[in-house]
């Protein structure tokens, strides 16, 4: 039992460690934001890399979600004749829910898994202590930027993938099931509120990429300079994004609705 409570005791000293050390990173990215902005090129190259090369995962996977949104919510209206209330059910589940939170755990898995790996290598072949000494400093030069550009992809990604999907599940429910086409749009459009369902899951993505960036560069910034701990920050990355992602969901989801 002493053993068990020392042992407890250190894992939660090392997580509040842990904690405070991110804290202080991201302090610092953010601060190095402003030396980013005078530079265009290097943060659209930045968002090229992970934002643009996301964009086929974030295509296929929110088409294929819509898909069966559609063909699932059309048997479920079904047996309350409410078929042609499909666009609405739809549109709603992909903008309000599935949207942020599918495309930010896609997000986590492709491009932040490739930043924790990049900044990771860069840290064990001492890339970022060359830097030092050569009185650069990594974190405006290397990290702010990717942290910006994670922070301004992740809502693009988040829209790609609820209008995809809501295309998705209009291809199964007029093509192949024989909804209105008119009725599908029209619906949508008269019931999706742009407060509700559009601006809260607009903030909900940008909540996730805040995260998810942050998570991906300070577990690369802080593992260990060996392929072995390059490969346990870049696991850590995705679970810990995946946890935090959908907490936040819960909390966030709590926040804008629970009240209504």
């Amino acid at each position: 039992m002493t053993e068990f409570l020392q042992q407890l005791g250190k894992n939660t000293r090392t997580s509040f460690t842990k904690l405070g050390r991110g804290t202080f990173f991201l302090v610092q990215t953010i601060s190095g934001i402003p030396s980013v902005l005078p530079r265009p090129r290097l943060l659209l190259n930045q968002m090229y890399s992970v934002g643009v090369l996301s964009f086929l995962i974030i295509t296929i996977s929110g088409l294929f979600v819509g898909m069966v949104l559609g063909l699932q919510g059309y048997y479920t209206l079904s047996d309350f004749g409410a078929e042609e209330s499909l666009g609405v059910m739809v549109a709603a589940s992909l903008v309000r829910e599935l949207g942020p939170v599918v495309s930010a755990l896609l997000f986590a898995g492709r491009a932040g898994s490739a930043l924790t790996a990049e900044i990771g290598l860069m840290k064990a072949t001492e890339q970022l202590s060359g830097m030092e000494m050569m009185a650069v400093d990594p974190i405006k030069r290397i990290i702010s930027p990717r942290f910006l550009a994670g922070f301004l992809s992740m809502p693009l990604l988040a829209a790609l993938f609820s209008a995809v999907g809501i295309i998705g599940g209009q291809l199964v429910g007029s093509g192949l099931l024989g909804v209105d086409e008119g009725a599908y749009w029209s619906q949508m459009q008269a019931k999706l509120d742009f407060h509700d369902d559009i601006i809260n899951g607009v903030i909900k993505s940008i909540v996730f990429g805040f995260v998810a960036s942050w998570i991906a560069l300070f577990e690369g910034y802080d593992a260990i300079p060996t392929s072995e701990g390059v490969s346990r920050a870049t696991t850590r990355t995705v679970v810990n994004s995946a946890f935090s992602i959908l907490g936040l969901d819960f909390i966030l989801t709590t926040l804008m609705f629970g009240d209504k």
